[in-house]
């Protein structure tokens, strides 16, 4: 046999070896569970690799989802706790006020957000695994189509009479009155019954809260509106919470009969003083003075009327204390000092001479109850304003968003044929009101 150069011989014995130890091998490679043994731990490894914290945001980070700003706002992690660098930043890069639960599970915001504000949030957590885990997302709050705003009748603080309705006067329309009914909280010291009625609409919605019967002296009320972020229908959503703090004075009650040509003003169940006056003469519709329970709404030391419907334009009227928005005052009017106490000439006012209007004027207060009698029209939503005690109990119930039907009828909040004035009014201003900061 010819050997090839730089190979050693091979006999057939040891061919057929070689081949029988490949076949060994083949088979031994075919049984071995080494590779699927690595492949298992690599996966396990893995596996253990990934955090056990798991990071929940609440809402959720929707991106197609914009959230009211007073939503609860908060984070939490499960399997571990939370960092103290976590936080919640504004667009302006301000930190929204917010606190860490005692066992460090939980952030939760403590202030109510912006409308379409763009927030972040940011932050660590550490599972149970000692891993450390971020914790980021971004939402934007949602943008309304419009703001209501609100102006209420009672300054924080004022004094007021046993008459005193609460009112909001809405800047826009209010379609879900039910949703900001059921926002709007009156606590009163002591307990007083009390309900809201919706009045017609007026540029804007009107509520008021008024009590079953006059007010105790002395009583606290305290309303709160929690209106911000809060849909009133139509896109619509307030534009602020709202409060209003106020007590109650003492009783003092105008007893106004027609027919006497005189007024009562009662303090309590004391006479105060009587005073001779001259009512509506009753000739013509506009000049009857209207027979119900009227509330002092404003007080003007000095003033210029003009009623052209009368004839008068411009009249300078002296201690004028307005009892409804249709034209009537109680107020001093020298030109029928002569008939005051015997007769009724007047354009539906309530006149009195410049010292008996003084007296009055000076310890009238919004809110104070004038219950006038004996005249052929009573008062009525015709009439504006304020006109609830017009109501008995059940009807002014019946006009609850959330105990009856509220009337869709319209009528002004002042008269469009009521005299105009001009001058310097002593009733305090309403305060402004502040929205939220977030």
């Amino acid at each position: 046999m010819t050997v090839s150069r730089g190979h050693s011989p091979m006999t057939r014995r040891t061919a057929l070896g070689a081949i029988a130890i490949g076949a060994v091998g083949v088979t031994a490679a075919a049984c071995s569970t080494g590779s699927s043994g690595d492949t298992a731990s690599g996966a396990a490894a893995s596996k253990s690799a990934e955090p056990s914290a798991g990071i929940t945001f609440s809402p959720a980070l929707d991106a197609n989802a914009n959230p009211s700003p007073t939503a609860a706002f908060s984070v939490k992690v499960s399997k571990g706790q939370l960092n103290p660098d976590v936080k919640l930043t504004n667009s302006r890069g301000t930190v929204v006020t917010g606190a860490l639960s005692e066992d460090r599970t939980t952030y939760t915001i403590g202030e109510p957000l912006g409308y379409g504000n763009t927030y972040t949030w940011s932050g660590t957590a550490i599972g149970d695994d000692r891993k450390t885990v971020p914790i980021q997302g971004t939402f934007t709050t949602l943008t309304p189509q419009e703001q209501a705003n609100v102006v209420i009748n009672i300054a924080d603080g004022q004094e007021v009479g046993i008459a005193a309705p609460l009112i909001l006067k809405f800047d826009s329309t209010v379609t879900d009155k039910k949703a900001v009914e059921k926002a709007l909280t009156v606590t009163t010291t002591p307990e007083t019954e009390g309900s809201w009625a919706w009045l017609p609409e007026d540029n804007g919605s009107r509520a008021h809260w008024r009590s079953k019967e006059y007010f105790a002296p002395g009583t606290k009320v305290s309303m709160v509106g929690k209106l911000y972020g809060l849909d009133h229908g139509d896109g619509v959503y307030g534009a602020a919470d709202v409060t209003s703090d106020f007590v109650i004075g003492r009783s003092q009650i105008v007893k106004a009969d027609a027919t006497s040509f005189k007024i009562d003003v009662m303090r309590g169940s004391d006479v105060l003083m009587t005073l001779p006056c001259s009512y509506g003469s009753g000739d013509l519709d506009r000049n009857v003075t209207r027979s119900g329970i009227h509330v002092v709404s404003e007080k003007h030391e000095d003033f210029y009327m003009s009623n052209p419907a009368a004839g008068y334009f411009n009249v300078r009227e002296r201690f004028a204390v307005r009892i409804s928005n249709n034209g009537e005052f109680i107020h001093a009017n020298p030109e029928t000092t002569g008939v005051q106490g015997s007769s009724n000439v007047t354009n539906g006012c309530i006149n009195l001479s410049l010292d008996n209007a003084q007296q009055y004027f000076n310890v009238a207060i919004y809110g104070d109850p004038v219950e006038v009698t004996n005249t052929r029209i009573p008062l009525s939503e015709a009439d504006g304003d304020i006109y609830d005690w017009t109501f008995s109990w059940d009807d002014w119930k019946s006009m609850s968003a959330l105990k009856g039907e509220v009337t869709s009828s319209s009528a002004p909040a002042t008269p469009s044929n009521a005299p105009q004035l001009s001058g310097i009014s002593t009733t305090p201003p309403t305060p402004a009101r502040q929205g939220p900061t977030g």
